[in-house]
């Protein structure tokens, strides 16, 4: 990464962030609540970069800006966030006073007036739905002890097709403009699970969520095909026919494109978050582990009777 100055002693840097967002509440700033943001500015502030404010918030270096706003519980592999950084300020020393939640794992140089937001073209979402495949063919085990979270593939992926393209998703937000959007949707199954990818130059808000919650209701058998055409239909929906977000948990911002940006991964940035991220990991596998011995063992109870 080479290091240009923009005459103030600082360059223009954008900086590739992972974070788990199970503990904060979103990216963004807000009164009364613990976010990601937060803990960036708290790092640029324990660094001499950003002044500490009132002791509560702290102030933003300049031309700061995020490539989006994730809500509570929504993690990320590759958000991006640029500023005017001194040239110092690596990945690896960002991640000096950063949580192990929140890790900083590469850089791109970019030119002055680069904006976070304005400037990327695509952004990709993966949702890692709990779905066993409940077809009799391929039905698990998991499917029969899970017959709520159980989907049919074919089902699934025939609701998640008629999101593809271009449509008015007025009827899955709340927002009120930008709502017209060219959506690429795929999914693939792993194990249990569907992974689904959206992509797009831009999301309204909890889009993501709504068109995993509407295709999961047609692979449930809750739901039919008609009703994914209503949801993108011109008229407003109404409430009691709308569908709500599936929970935030399982989504992770995964990529942000940006034309004119070489990202260069910082080696040992990114092997201090696999380990941070491996750790949370195996933490979150024994603790369900436990709740899985324990239903399993019910199962059981209730099979034998």
């Amino acid at each position: 990464m080479t290091a240009a100055s923009n005459g103030h002693g600082t360059v223009t840097r954008a900086f590739r962030v992972a974070y788990d967002g199970r503990e904060y509440a979103g990216f963004q700033r807000q009164p009364h609540a613990r976010t990601v943001a937060d803990a960036l500015l708290e790092a640029l502030a324990e660094h001499g970069v950003v002044d500490r404010g009132d002791g509560s918030t702290h102030a933003t270096p300049p031309g700061y800006a995020a490539a989006g706003r994730t809500d509570a519980g929504v993690s990320a592999v590759a958000q991006t966030v640029a500023f005017e950084a001194p040239p110092w300020l690596t990945p690896r020393a960002f991640n000096g006073h950063l949580p192990g939640s929140v890790r900083v794992w590469a850089a791109a140089d970019v030119a002055d007036g680069f904006h976070a937001t304005h400037d990327a073209v695509r952004r990709t979402y993966r949702y890692h739905l709990y779905a066993p495949e409940s077809s009799s063919e391929s039905g698990s085990d998991r499917a029969r002890r899970d017959p709520e979270h159980a989907v049919d593939d074919d089902r699934f992926r025939a609701a998640l097709a008629r999101f593809d393209g271009e449509h008015d998703f007025h009827n899955l937000t709340t927002d009120e403009t930008g709502t017209v959007r060219d959506l690429d949707a795929r999914a693939t199954r792993e194990g249990d699970a569907l992974v689904v990818e959206l992509s797009a130059d831009g999301f309204p808000r909890a889009l993501v969520r709504r068109v995993v919650a509407a295709a999961r209701a047609v692979g449930r058998g809750t739901a039919d095909l008609a009703w994914i055409d209503r949801l993108l239909a011109a008229e407003p929906i109404p409430g009691d026919r709308g569908v709500g977000p599936a929970p935030p948990e399982p989504l992770v911002l995964w990529d942000v494109t940006y034309p004119d940006a070489e990202f260069t991964v910082d080696r040992e940035a990114a092997e201090s978050a696999r380990v941070a991220f491996g750790e949370r990991h195996r933490d979150a596998r024994h603790a369900a582990a436990a709740t899985d011995a324990v239903r399993d063992r019910l199962f059981s109870a209730v099979d034998e009777e």
